[in-house]
């Protein structure tokens, strides 16, 4: 299979050029991609340094590397575009288009999609993921104050999701593991019965949860077969119970989850797009 090197080169983070990148990406399947972010190429001289290590990984593969970039001044948009690879230019290929449409020249200014600018916003960004971890696998229990309250097993996806949905939403989102008691018992723990209207419970499929396990705990009773298929089989059944909303994570990305969770509860995002 053959391999080849992606660099997402930003003057920021390189957030926006890995998550554009990466969507463009799947859709190649049966390709092996090396991925390597150079974030804050914000001078002449980081952007030349950018196609040394750029030109360097051609040579040595003898291939030429996929660049995604979201450069936002010219001159080192120029600079960089000399590399040898193949240079895919994120911000340009939307903002040209936007320019003449909105008859308007863009401020051409880094870091406006990622700062704080907004600081009420920010705010609300850490507050809500300091609720998040508060709020945890059952530490806290500050459900009062959460907009949804994550229920499942453990490693179904609870903690990233909760986490995802503070950074990404502003969500106030915590979780609770079904542990082997509460199985057992057949019924919602007392510290969720105040919150049904909030809980939403997240399910797997029996294979892909043992292999999770197995990677945590191998050859434990906490992977075994037995004791997945029998935990799972037990939540799927108080989630029907209790008519809680699941969800089944097996094939999903955490942002999928967040998403899905988002649209089929109606909760309000509190975080500008």
């Amino acid at each position: 299979m053959s391999r080849r090197t992606v660099f997402f080169v930003s003057d920021q983070t390189g957030v926006t050029a890995e998550t554009l990148g990466h969507s463009l990406m799947t859709q190649f399947e049966g390709l092996e991609f090396r991925q390597l972010t150079l974030p804050f190429v914000s001078t002449l001289d980081k952007a030349r340094e950018a196609v040394r290590r750029i030109d360097r990984a051609a040579q040595e593969e003898g291939l030429r590397p996929i660049i995604f970039s979201t450069l936002v001044q010219d001159e080192l948009r120029d600079v960089v575009m000399t590399a040898n690879g193949l240079f895919l230019d994120l911000f340009s290929a939307f903002v040209g288009p936007l320019e003449r449409e909105l008859n308007t020249r863009s401020t051409h200014r880094a870091g406006r999609a990622h700062g704080i600018a907004d600081l009420a916003a920010y705010t609300t960004r850490i507050n809500a993921t300091n609720f998040a971890l508060a709020n945890d696998d059952g530490t806290g229990g500050d459900y009062a104050h959460a907009d949804v309250v994550l229920v499942g097993v453990s490693r179904v996806g609870k903690t990233p999701t909760c986490v995802y949905m503070a950074l990404q939403y502003g969500v106030f989102a915590a979780n609770y593991p079904l542990t082997e008691e509460d199985l057992e018992a057949a019924r919602l723990p007392v510290r969720l019965e105040p919150f049904r209207g909030k809980l939403y419970g997240l399910t797997i499929r029996p294979e892909r949860l043992q292999q999770i396990r197995y990677e945590r705990r191998p050859d434990s009773r906490y992977a075994s077969r037995a004791q997945v298929q029998y935990e799972l089989r037990a939540g799927d059944a108080l989630f029907r119970r209790y008519s809680i909303p699941t969800l089944d994570t097996s094939e999903s990305s955490i942002e999928e989850i967040a998403s899905r969770i988002m649209n089929s509860t109606g909760i309000e995002r509190r975080l500008p797009l």
